[in-house]
């Protein structure tokens, strides 16, 4: 990786921010899984050890989102997402840090129907942590419930924090500015000059921040985005329009280009949140190979089209291609009906 004469720790420092993350997360070779699958060597950016409520890359961005929060003087944050968010959940765990309140939107978006989808997992850690949560049904828009959520405890004399899902915007986008800073350095540091970071491309937040660390730093590095719910031009429209946005906040306006952004929609399968056979594979590979633990709507389907692009031959064998774990562990016990007897990890 290379790099032009940019602070950018200190443009960062400038930011509001709120300690929650356990920072750096470890870059780690992955050799048992490359020896498996063929292909580069493989590192994996350990952000599901984060810390925060089992860790996972929220964390990283709730730092930034909390602390203007705390800066506006709000009581209480209020946010959105699917049954088995990995972002309510630690959206739920900063609040609890914090001492504020947590009110959460939980749209129905007819993943499972089964116990363990809608009462565990990272619903439980939800209620663990104090949230109130609002569960929706099917085909109620939780952007909108949301918004009158927020409205309503205005009516009521609080002062909600409204976080987007996923915790991406600009300010949230902010923490992977940040982790793309404190990659290049970890990369130095090793001595790699990493062809490719392969990383889950949902609300988009964690990909347009690394595009935009990556790029305020001088540094080309290509990130291939796996996309989990939109079409692909949707996706790369979605993530292109943040950085933008965190770009501009970060006052290195134009710094990413169209072109940067790339979303591969092949791993999505049925859904959102719906598992995938390729995924449920990759699951058990980094389970088996490296003992990582992924989830099947994000870090599984990451890890599928990781996998799927080394064995395609994306990569020469002397690239090295890092991985980053976004996290989702908590999810994989509201997904445990997916996994008995075995299914999926032969």
């Amino acid at each position: 990786m290379t790099s032009k004469p940019f602070s950018l720790r200190t443009r960062l420092n400038e930011f509001a921010r709120v300690e929650l993350a356990h920072l750096p997360t470890r870059l780690e070779a992955m050799p048992r899984l490359q020896a498996e699958i063929g292909g580069p060597a493989l590192w994996i950016k350990r952000d599901d050890a984060t810390g925060l409520s089992t860790g996972g890359n929220k964390a990283r961005k709730l730092e930034f989102l909390l602390a203007e929060a705390l800066g506006q003087g709000a009581d209480c944050l209020v946010t959105v997402g699917a049954t088995q968010s990995n972002h309510v959940r630690q959206t739920a765990a900063a609040a609890a840090r914090a001492g504020l309140d947590c009110f959460a939107v939980l749209e129905d978006r007819g993943v499972s129907e089964s116990t363990a989808y809608k009462s565990n997992g990272n619903y439980l850690l939800d209620q663990l942590h104090g949230a109130e949560i609002t569960r929706l049904k099917p085909g109620q828009d939780g952007k909108v419930a949301m918004a009158e959520l927020v409205e309503r405890l205005r009516g009521e004399g609080r002062k909600p924090y409204a976080v987007p899902g996923g915790g991406s915007n600009p300010v949230g986008s902010l923490g992977y500015v940040d982790c793309a800073r404190e990659l290049v350095q970890q990369c130095r540091d090793i001595g790699i000059a990493p062809r490719e970071i392969v990383v889950a491309s949902g609300s988009a937040g964690t990909q347009a921040g690394l595009l935009t660390g990556l790029r305020a730093l001088g540094d080309r590095t290509p990130v291939l985005g796996i996309g989990v719910r939109a079409p692909r031009a949707a996706q790369e429209a979605r993530v292109f329009d943040l950085a933008v946005a965190t770009a501009d906040l970060l006052g290195c306006p134009g710094c990413v280009a169209r072109d940067d952004v790339v979303v591969d929609d092949t791993h999505i399968g049925a859904g959102y949140g719906l598992a995938t056979e390729t995924g449920l594979e990759a699951i058990s590979l980094f389970a088996r190979r490296e003992a990582q633990l992924l989830d099947p709507v994000y870090s599984g389907k990451a890890a599928a089209g990781l996998i799927h692009h080394c064995r395609v031959g994306r990569y020469a064998s002397t690239d090295h291609v890092i991985f980053l774990h976004s996290g989702g562990t908590a999810g994989l016990f509201g997904y445990c009906d997916l996994f008995g007897g075995g299914m999926g990890l032969s």
